[in-house]
């Protein structure tokens, strides 16, 4: 998929194409990542496959981990093509790949082992279209508008894609309760759509520059970042007789192993001409600033999303009377404040730090964001629902007025001819830290249930008549494997005792009382607190280290402007927060 010439004139009006275009990228490529979490039961139920069964939780890891892993790993490196090949260029293709590989999901001939690994597949190559247009979405639009206007612009990018993977989650609900294939089909005529719009009316307004790529960088880099992430996230299973995996050796080789990797990966690229890393760009304070305030917070915000799925479908929802079948939809819809703050926020505060600069903004939403996550640590487990969405409004509000001027910060302090790899920085930081949210708070969670929650199921099953072994052995089983029947949606207890014709053992009256809405909600709820209280807590530290380093980032300078033969408002090459001289 080629880009329209470079000398094609364009009037004033292009830059609002360039800006509705790559929002409707980013969107459908962010939705994407997070659609199938909520629809995954409905997934493997159309294909035949138990998830929660030993064998298959690799299987439902890579299902959603597939996906973000690529991201992480390659947007860097496809950013880097951007700058070279053209931006436009590598986001046109990139549409085209989404759409096919959208195509190839819906269409899955298999069903098993076999259909779930045709999914994980196909959902890898999605995530290399994906990352595609996200790699260069921010870096057109920083071509393409004035650096009066930049703030608002990335503001207004920036916020969809956040709000993007929380709408996935509302659209993976509605989806799946039509049909499982219509969760891929969605996507289908919006990237086809997006694919013939890109190409008809974006066109390059920056100078590729030619180069070699950096190979060895390449292969270090995303064998090093695929290892560690992979690590990571097996961590979180069960070895032996520890309720997570870190001792397990194969954990420690892979973390060892893929920081190793980095740390030659960064050796690397001090030693070649042209590297895909441009680590000289951490000199400058507002991108290093800006880049790890963004690690941070999208751990924490990747965290508050997992954990809340948890909360409403495996306790709030059923205690209310919800069926598990339909607490995946319902889930999305209730933690809509969360993504009406995002998209309230957003735009405004990127607005306003074009005026102000980014460090007021995004340092105050940072704050912001941690009060929230120390109001949601004091909220009871069987909360109202009124306190609960009120909490949840600011969360979003702050992490809006943060994302869009931290966003403009970063791209508006590199020289325009590394804007592509710039971008595809940023977005590597934001994608890892939703992919090391699982491995992080899924542990911290794990850790606080194993203290407490055997003991407590123990003695809640065996009064209401289940026997003694059967009660201990359920007991003994990973609270990971709860934690994931909760995250789908499915009742616990019948997943704790359906095998073994345990439920047949009790009487009818004791079989509806296990298997209700309100026995497993009721006795998790003290034992998923002391977890809660542990993740928001840190999700809190985390977001107040964020805002010092938002903080830290320099004060705002204006940013002189230069016209360029394409017509578009292009900024002159000087750094414009801070940078060193």
């Amino acid at each position: 998929m080629i880009a329209r010439r470079k000398d094609t004139p364009v009037g004033p009006g292009y830059k609002w194409v360039a800006l509705s275009n790559t929002t409707l990228g980013v969107l459908i490529a962010t939705m994407d990542a997070s659609i199938v979490i909520i629809s995954l039961p409905a997934i493997f139920r159309g294909i035949g496959l138990d998830p929660l069964a030993p064998g298959n939780i690799g299987y439902l890891l890579w299902m959603i981990l597939g996906y973000l892993l690529v991201s992480a790993v390659l947007v860097v490196v496809l950013g880097r093509l951007g700058d070279m090949f053209g931006r436009v260029r590598i986001y046109n293709l990139g549409f085209l790949i989404f759409a096919c590989a959208s195509v190839a999901l819906s269409l899955d001939p298999f069903r098993a082992g076999a259909g779930a690994l045709w999914l994980i597949l196909w959902r890898i190559v999605q995530a290399f279209g994906g990352s595609m247009l996200t790699a260069n979405s921010a870096a057109i639009l920083t071509d393409a508008f004035p650096a009066r206007q930049r703030g608002m612009a990335l503001g207004i990018n920036q916020i969809t894609a956040l709000a993007g993977q929380f709408l996935g989650l509302l659209a993976g609900g509605l989806l799946a309760a039509v049909d499982w294939r219509a969760v891929f089909w969605v996507s289908v005529p919006v990237s086809v759509t997006g694919t013939v719009w890109s190409y008809l009316s974006l066109r390059e307004t920056a100078s590729g520059r030619r180069g070699r790529i950096d190979w060895l960088g390449n292969l270090t880099f995303a064998a090093g970042a695929g290892i560690l992430l992979a690590g990571i996230t097996y961590g979180i299973q069960p070895y032996g007789d520890s309720a997570t995996g870190w001792a397990n050796p194969w954990v420690l080789a892979g973390l060892i192993g893929g920081v190793s990797l980095l740390l030659a990966f960064c050796l690397i690229e001090t030693r070649v001409a042209e590297p895909m890393f441009q680590l000289a760009l951490f000199k400058v304070r507002a991108f290093t600033a800006g880049n790890l305030a963004a690690l941070l917070t999208a751990i924490a915000r990747g965290g508050l999303q997992f954990m809340l799925i948890i909360w409403l479908q495996g306790i709030w929802l059923p205690l209310h009377g919800y069926d598990y079948a339909d607490t995946p939809l319902w889930a999305g819809i209730f933690m809509l404040p969360l993504t009406l703050g995002f998209l309230l926020a957003g735009p405004i505060s990127g607005y306003l730090s074009d005026r102000f600069g980014a460090r007021l903004f995004s340092t105050a939403g940072l704050c912001l964001v941690a009060c929230s996550f120390l109001g949601l640590l004091a909220v009871p487990v069987d909360f109202e629902y009124g306190l609960f969405a009120a909490l949840l409004l600011p969360n979003g509000l702050g992490q809006g007025m943060f994302s869009s001027p931290n966003t403009s910060s970063i791209m508006g302090s590199v020289p325009p001819e590394h804007r592509g790899v710039a971008s595809g920085m940023r977005s590597t930081f934001q994608n890892s830290g939703t992919a090391l949210s699982i491995g992080v708070f899924f542990s911290l969670m794990v850790s606080g249930l194993a203290s407490s929650l055997p003991g407590t199921l123990s003695s809640g099953l065996q009064a209401h008549g289940v026997p003694a072994g059967a009660a201990e052995h359920a007991a003994s089983l990973p609270p990971v494997s709860t934690l994931f029947a909760t995250f789908l949606g499915n009742n616990p207890i019948e997943h704790l005792l359906g095998s073994g014709g345990v439920l047949d053992q009790v009487t009818a009256s004791q079989r509806a009382a296990l298997t209700g809405h309100t026995f497993f909600p009721r006795l998790v709820s003290g034992p998923f607190h002391h977890g809660l209280t542990i993740v928001f807590g840190v999700a809190a530290g985390m977001a107040l280290i964020s805002a010092l380093a938002s903080a830290l980032r320099g004060a705002h300078h204006a940013e002189p402007e230069r016209p360029t033969t394409a017509g578009v408002g292009q900024e002159a090459a000087q750094p414009r927060h801070n940078a060193p001289s």
